[in-house]
């Protein structure tokens, strides 16, 4: 039987619901505004609950739209807009009944995380910016206006949420280590002050508010797995409503305030779960294996709304009832003629790193094999990620050649408890460039590639980790591709931006007092290692891993004779939003590895 080779461009093209910066539902249960790229551009659309009327765009014109959030009377929409990948959005507000667009903060060069909350009289604004070249929260009049800082921590603030009384803003905020803290801000004055266990601040996020305002939902590892606490305000007492292995995150109430629900990890497959406060019972939903994201309850408690993908869907948003626990889809982004295409789902695995560990990895395995494979390390990003059983056009494509991929959720991924996350903190490019490493000698070991045919690939700490498997451990590979990769410890941390540094110096130390660290994990410095060919790809306006890293790196390759194959998009950041560009860049990263591998 002929192999059916999926055309990369065609999936690339498929669009899909925006599942990380999320979508809302209406105050009166009747709408889901949501981001997605039906048109190739990121928009915001409106699509009435019942399936009565397609999606419709409400915004238009040069820019990535998203996080869309609804007033509370249900009459404008807040939104922020990316105009070159930069990540220095800016806040929006559409106006449903002129169709009027408002930039609420103009000619402001300061970055505004995509997370930012409406005041229940839907007066006010609360959002977060480094306009103080540190990211602190800040609030503003719905029309626009001067903001005012109400939140001004040595850590950057991350996400907030307004209490449905007015009293009080939850806000999340990137603090020790690799932990959030959650820090209550009374409205009234007062000091602000954390959740916390015993006497020490809690590691918490996803801080979420009761609808009487009298407790807050999160989610934290304190006991090594993420689990649900429910905090009382007036008494200070935390109650854990979930237990045990797996991660529980994302809680949301129901309106009346009795149920919670969830998304519960286990790995890279995740379900949703409903647990009621009064019993303890718990109920788990799930459309197939993959991953569901952001649960919502309707206005009357009896469904949720959430994304789902896996490796044969898209992103969609779905609708769950929860007396019947039947889902259907409200988009549907999957074109009619890929409905019966050969979309492979992976096994979960375990292999044994260069120093015994076991490091759990996705395997992808083409359905004929004619001869011993090619194959791809495929690495992710983060490090604080992890591989998923999700929409992937890369790896379908690949696995339709014929080849092998693999995909390690290495030391230092998210999913499989606290440990196993800090495991690399203070190592980083170390236990992690050998658990990738370990992953093609496993495909030799178990006979599954052919050795002299092994290439890696990673996106951003992807990126960074294929160029450490390149320099460390040349013989591995055949070649590697990084995209928006950071290179050099040194000057990556240097130009990187304030919270994104806060994070090196927790993670990896200062770079005076630990220098002969940061030089001895920087690709950079030992690129006359290198024996394969590389590819590089990056973006003009990174602010996260910034394209000198790979213009360095490049320069450096040719002078020495390597064959180095370099691109860079002008109008990019370190997230393509340019649907051509997007096509473009993968396009050329499998020209590169069809180049190496056959």
């Amino acid at each position: 039987m002929q192999r059916r080779i999926l055309d990369l461009e065609t999936l690339l093209r498929v669009p899909y619901v925006d599942p990380d910066n999320g979508f809302d539902l209406s105050p009166d249960g009747t709408q889901v505004a949501f981001s997605c790229n039906l048109s190739g551009r990121w928009e915001v659309y409106l699509m009435p609950l019942d399936g009565s009327a397609p999606p419709r765009p409400v915004t238009a014109g040069p820019g990535a739209k998203f996080s869309p959030r609804w007033s509370p009377d249900g009459r404008r929409l807040a939104y922020v807009l990316d105009l070159d990948g930069g990540e220095l959005f800016d806040l929006y507000l559409y106006d449903l009944d002129t169709g009027q667009h408002i930039n609420l903060t103009p000619d402001t060069p300061d970055a505004i995380q995509p997370n930012f909350s409406w005041s229940p009289d839907g007066s006010q604004l609360a959002f977060i910016s480094d306009r103080s070249g540190h990211f602190d929260t800040y609030i503003m009049p719905a029309p626009g206006g001067c903001p005012r800082p109400v939140l001004a921590l040595p850590y950057p603030d991350e996400e907030v949420r307004w209490s449905p009384d007015g009293r009080w803003l939850a806000v999340v905020s990137n603090t020790q280590g690799q932990d959030h803290w959650v820090f209550l801000v009374p409205m009234e004055g007062g000091e602000p002050f954390p959740l916390k266990h015993g006497e020490q601040p809690l590691p918490a996020k996803d801080a979420r508010w009761s609808p009487d305002s009298t407790r807050l939902a999160f989610s934290s590892n304190v006991h090594g797995f993420f689990n649900i606490g429910v905090y009382e305000l007036q008494t200070g007492k935390i109650t854990w409503v979930t237990e045990g292995q797996g991660d529980k995150e994302q809680p949301v109430w129901s309106p009346d305030g009795q149920r919670l629900a969830y998304v519960h990890s286990d790995g890279p497959v995740t379900a949703l779960a409903v647990i009621d406060l009064g019993t303890g019972s718990m109920t788990t939903y799930q459309v197939e294996p993959g991953v569901h994201y952001r649960p919502h309850f309707t206005s009357n408690g009896a469904r949720l709304i959430f994304v789902f993908d896996n490796p044969r869907h898209p992103d969609d948003l779905w609708l769950l009832s929860l007396t019947s626990g039947f889902s259907r889809q409200l988009t549907n982004c999957l074109p009619p003629d890929l409905r019966d295409a050969p979309f492979v789902m992976p096994t979960t695995i375990r292999y044994p790193s260069l120093d015994g560990q076991n490091v759990p990895a996705l395997l992808y395995r083409p359905q004929q094999i004619d001869q011993l494979p090619p194959a791809v390390v495929y690495v992710h990003g983060g490090p604080n990620w992890l591989t998923q059983i999700t929409w992937d056009p890369l790896v379908q494509h690949m696995v339709s050649r014929g080849w092998v991929v693999l995909a390690p959720n290495y030391r230092g991924s998210t999913g499989y408890g606290r440990e196993w996350q800090l495991a690399s903190r203070f190592d980083l490019g170390g236990v992690d460039t050998q658990d990738v490493v370990a992953g093609a000698d496993y495909l030799v070991r178990e006979g599954l590639a052919d050795p002299a045919r092994i290439a890696v690939t990673g996106r951003s700490w992807g990126g960074y980790l294929t160029m450490t498997s390149l320099t460390q451990y040349p013989d591995r590979w055949a070649g590697g591709s990084a995209v928006v990769p950071f290179l050099n410890w040194f000057t990556g941390h240097a130009n990187s931006r304030k919270d994104l540094q806060h994070w090196d110096l927790e993670n990896f130390g200062d770079p005076e007092k630990n220098r002969d660290l940061y030089y001895e994990r920087s690709p950079f410095f030992f690129l006359d290692r290198v024996t394969a060919p590389v590819q590089l790809i990056c973006g003009a306006h990174d602010p996260r891993c910034p394209a000198s890293e790979s213009i360095q790196a490049r320069d450096v390759l040719l002078a020495q004779g390597k064959p180095c194959d370099f691109v860079l998009y002008p109008d990019e950041g370190h997230n393509f939003l340019k649907i051509e560009n997007v096509v473009d860049a993968e396009k050329r990263r499998i020209a590169f590895l069809l180049k190496v591998l056959e």
